[in-house]
């Protein structure tokens, strides 16, 4: 259902767990913060720090294993300002909740006494850290939809769930117009290629996010949707005309800061309109400084993308990345490679003067102002018998069906082969054939165990644009005279490369919701009423298109 009627059936004192939680502790005093005056408990706190603790704040680390004990020495050591979950630290619903319970208590009890970020990377869809909680599609699932308020459920019962696990804290939603379909590492993580599409899906989330009690971070300024290089593994280089970055890339960053979004990550790209200088984003004191800040107007905490990527290693050491991340107007260094190498460089750098402690002092405001305004400075334990309730239930599930079944693109239906006829015999291969098949069962198909005794081959696919195997695999099943409908479950580009199938549906996601979708599509239980979130290269498809039965 919408957020906004997910939202009054859960209640909202549910959903907004986190910022209604009152933490014992941030400051000497053990007062709790005033919340109506965020820049004031900044101030507080800010004065009773030393440089330790004001370094601290700028660190988010991943933790060690999956008990706040492990990670008693990283809090007593560095003080960091927030951590960053990933798979390895999670296992369920009440080690979660432990753990994050655990990890606050740690903070408050050590130096300033300044409660955490915790964080992780719950886009949904392909990026989805949690092993538990409600899955919902890929943005560009989404983006399909055309509507506003399934972003908004998405992001909703997204922090519904992180809040009752006691994450406070995501980075999301992706807000780069995906317009290069040979991007390696944006592609259906993109609402789309329409800058309007993705600000309007973007800053519905981002509102979500904040309704639920949970920091939103907007990513990855000043766009990653127009490279072939992913900056996990290299340094994306784009020519892109000045012109056309502010009519293409911009739009959504620039509603983000309008809004007043809390947090915005940099990209580890070079976009030579912005800086010439060869280096990336997120150590371009032009692009941070001097288009984010100055032209833009942006005043909320600005975060590095992951500095253990290659995108950001390519001509400095970690220590000087570090150093040169903040003296390009970054305000947390997130999952520094070496926490303790990252510390001495910071602090020798503010001994040596090249960074001044009112630059340290203007970062660390930011993180304290926005840890008050979003309710971190003061919390009680999240509820681990509440979040048991809340992760994953009925209502969520039904949420995330609904944006699925919304986003159903049918792009091909040459004869009329789709909807399936009553009864048919359908042979499944490929990606989610074990899923979708279970589905056209419990609807009343026969499933078959070869392409030649069927009546419709259905076979899934990948991003198969350049697979061989995945597209050996169409045509096999086709060799005998089978007609076959392709159910796209990565991104929709590889229509272009499958010109003799007969049927064509783009989920834009692999996860269950959507598998049980397309299913249901395939059938006509589901009306394919989503539209294209991009253009096809090579083909007649463009943005807005989509069949319906």
């Amino acid at each position: 259902m919408p957020y906004r009627r997910l939202l009054a059936s859960l209640g909202a004192g549910l959903l907004l767990l986190s910022s209604a939680c009152n933490w014992e502790s941030a400051g000497d005093s053990g007062a709790a913060p005033d919340a109506d005056d965020p820049a004031g408990a900044a101030e507080e706190l800010l004065a009773d720090m030393d440089l330790e603790e004001k370094i601290g704040q700028l660190l988010v680390v991943v933790p060690q294993g999956t008990t706040a004990e492990e990670n008693a020495g990283i809090i007593e050591e560095y003080q960091p300002g927030g951590f960053i979950y990933f798979p390895e630290n999670l296992e369920d619903v009440e080690q979660i909740t432990g753990m994050s319970n655990g990890l606050q208590e740690q903070a408050a009890g050590t130096g300033a006494g300044v409660p955490l970020f915790l964080g992780i990377d719950q886009e949904q869809g392909m990026v989805s850290r949690l092993p538990v909680g409600t899955r919902f599609p890929d943005a560009m699932a989404v983006g399909a939809t055309r509507d506003t308020g399934m972003a908004e459920s998405l992001a909703g019962v997204t922090a519904a769930e992180l809040a009752a696990m006691g994450i406070n804290l995501d980075y999301a939603p992706v807000a780069d117009v995906n317009v290069n379909a040979d991007n390696p590492v944006i592609g259906i993580r993109s609402f789309g290629s329409d800058p309007d599409l993705v600000t309007e899906m973007a800053m519905a989330e981002v509102e979500a996010f904040e309704e639920g009690g949970v920091v939103p971070v907007v990513k990855h300024f000043p766009g990653h949707g127009d490279t072939d290089v992913d900056s996990h593994t290299g340094l994306p280089r784009m020519e892109t005309p000045r012109s056309e970055w502010e009519q293409v890339d911009l739009p959504p960053f620039e509603s983000a800061v309008e809004a007043d979004a809390d947090a915005i990550m940099t990209a580890h790209v070079f976009l030579s309109e912005l800086d010439d200088s060869g280096e990336p984003s997120t150590l371009s004191k032009n692009v941070i400084e001097g288009v984010l800040r100055d032209e833009l107007g942006y005043e909320g905490v600005v975060t590095t993308d992951a500095l253990n990527m290659e995108g950001v290693r390519q001509t400095h050491d970690d220590a000087e990345i570090a150093v040169r991340a903040i003296e390009a107007g970054a305000d947390q260094l997130l999952m520094p490679p070496d926490a303790a190498e990252t510390v001495g460089a910071v602090r020798e750098a503010v001994d040596e003067g090249r960074i001044s402690e009112d630059r340290l002092d203007a970062s660390v405001r930011r993180i304290l102002e926005l840890k008050a305004k979003r309710g971190v400075l003061g919390g009680e334990p999240a509820d681990a018998a509440a979040a048991q309730e809340t992760v994953g239930g009925d209502e969520h599930l039904a949420a995330a069906q609904e944006v699925a079944d919304a986003s159903m693109t049918l792009l091909r239906n040459e004869g009329g082969v789709l909807p399936l006829a009553e009864g048919a015999a359908v042979f499944l291969a490929g990606a989610g054939a074990e899923e979708i098949g279970a589905e056209l069962r419990e609807l009343g198909y026969q499933v078959t165990d070869s392409a030649a005794a069927a009546d419709v081959a259905v076979v899934g696919t990948e991003d198969a644009r350049a697979d061989s195997e995945q597209l050996d695999r169409v045509d096999a099943a086709g060799a005998a005279g089978t007609p076959v409908v392709v159910v796209a479950q990565g991104t929709p580009y590889d229509i272009g490369e499958l010109p003799d199938v007969s049927g064509y549906l783009a989920t834009y996601s692999s996860v269950d919701v959507s598998r049980t979708a397309a299913a249901r599509a395939l059938a006509g239980e589901v009306q394919p009423s989503g539209r294209l979130p991009v253009d096809i290269p090579g083909t007649d498809l463009e943005y807005g298109d989509g069949l319906e039965y």
